[in-house]
């Protein structure tokens, strides 16, 4: 073997790795990071949709982990292992800001929530309060309001009607909105307060009957995400608090049923 042979081998080799290097030098470093988050009910539905597109965009893994807001908030205060809270109202966001658990200029509004009164019986209400009127009705579906914004929305609305007293005897409380919609959808309630994005689907309500509640009968749904402190160095948790206020993400919740700001 020659000289002259070896000598050419060792330059095209010298060459490969040369181009090999400048090839990576120059190459966006894309790291795949995994981000836990913890969702407020009533969003479980566009949350996987969310999702399913911010995976396919980024390569990143997001574990879901859905309950009521307050059950949730105290998780996050018992040391639970979340990046990202997604909560159903402001309060609980705000007050991890000022415990220190929640990273101050993360937070803000990601969805505003409007609430439904709805039957699995498509004959039952009809796009009116007057089922819930009549008292002709055996359980009247909530989520706790101590536990579930969602639930304290719906009594505001039996207050405001002056309809608490006469209902109470009536209504069977579930921990977050999630087994409130399955009380009603398995007739073990006759109708009940859900978010209208658990009824709806490309933005139509086509299942049961219902009633979209008049928001003057309750205070705005604001729903707040923020950036929790065991999240403050995950680049999968940031981008995903990014995403949520990207125009595809955006079109995604209001076909869910929600405004945004």
């Amino acid at each position: 073997m020659s000289l002259c042979f070896l000598k050419g081998v060792f330059l095209r080799t010298l060459s490969l790795w040369s181009a090999f290097l400048v090839l990576f030098s120059i190459a966006p470093w894309v790291q795949a990071d995994q981000v836990h988050v913890a969702v407020a009910s009533n969003f479980s539905g566009a949350m996987k949709s969310l999702v399913e597109q911010f995976e396919y965009q980024t390569e990143h893994d997001v574990v879901l982990s859905f309950g009521s807001s307050g059950k949730m908030l105290a998780q996050i205060q018992n040391g639970a292992p979340y990046d990202v809270f997604l909560s159903a109202d402001q309060a609980k966001p705000m007050a991890l800001e000022a415990s220190g658990e929640a990273l101050q200029d993360t937070r803000f509004t990601y969805a505003i929530g409007a609430l439904a009164l709805w039957s699995s019986d498509a004959d039952l209400i009809d796009q009116s309060p007057a089922a819930l009127l009549s008292g002709q009705f055996n359980k009247l579906a909530l989520a706790n309001p101590k536990l579930a914004p969602y639930g304290y929305a719906a009594s505001e609305v039996l207050n405001a009607m002056g309809l608490t007293e006469s209902t109470q005897a009536h209504w069977v409380m579930g921990e977050n909105i999630s087994q409130t919609y399955q009380f009603v959808a398995s007739g073990n309630a006759d109708l009940g307060f859900v978010a209208l994005s658990q009824i709806m689907n490309n933005g139509a309500v086509t299942n049961g009957s219902s009633w979209l509640v008049p928001k003057s009968l309750y205070h705005p749904i604001r729903q707040d995400a923020v950036l929790l402190k065991r999240g403050q160095d995950n680049l999968a948790a940031k981008d995903l608090l990014a995403f949520l206020k990207s125009p595809v993400a955006i079109e995604t919740i209001h076909r869910f049923g929600y405004e945004t700001e």
